[in-house]
């Protein structure tokens, strides 16, 4: 296997940045709420709205951008059980069915971000289509990783983890 090119790597090391910075962000957050609750005795609502926006950014950008598909969680029971063609197989199937769900969702997802820039948030005034417009990120992604994950399934060509057991063989010395 080989090692992925700088530029890559660079955009991979960024990619998994933005979760630990709006976790970061959070925490600071959190912090701030606490001392304003009660050390000041004067709570501010703009850290739960910095809370929520972050969380969200960090669960759709982390599953669709960061996360790698051996990262995601499997029926390992069934799964792990299969010989590889029907693990294969499984794969085809399951890329077809979200490719198809995640295309035929996306008008109407790209119509709800489109018309949420009509309200704002409470206390940042944020328009909501760009608080969700990590939704559109999510489901274009997804839809290219499961494209792809099709393709070299279908073309066997599947590098990807088979199973927990494959994990052992795994060299994570990269």
């Amino acid at each position: 296997m080989t090692s992925p090119s700088r530029p890559i790597r660079m955009l991979r090391g960024l990619a998994e940045a933005v979760p630990a910075i709006l976790l970061a962000a959070m925490f600071v957050c959190f912090i701030i709420q606490v001392f304003m609750r009660y050390v000041m005795d004067s709570p501010v609502g703009w850290t739960v709205e910095v809370c929520v926006i972050a969380w969200l950014w960090i669960l759709l950008w982390g599953q669709s951008v960061s996360a790698e598909e051996r990262d995601e969680i499997r029926f390992d029971i069934v799964y792990g059980g299969a010989r590889p063609q029907v693990r294969r197989w499984f794969r085809v199937i399951f890329s077809v069915f979200l490719v198809g769900i995640y295309v035929w969702s996306l008008p109407a997802l790209w119509d709800f971000v489109i018309f949420m820039k009509i309200q704002k948030t409470s206390y940042l005034d944020i328009r909501f289509n760009w608080v969700y417009s990590i939704a559109l990120i999510f489901s274009v992604v997804t839809i290219l990783r499961y494209a792809w994950i099709l393709w070299t399934a279908a073309t066997n060509r599947d590098t990807g983890l088979s199973s927990v057991e494959d994990l052992g063989r795994k060299d994570f010395s990269e």
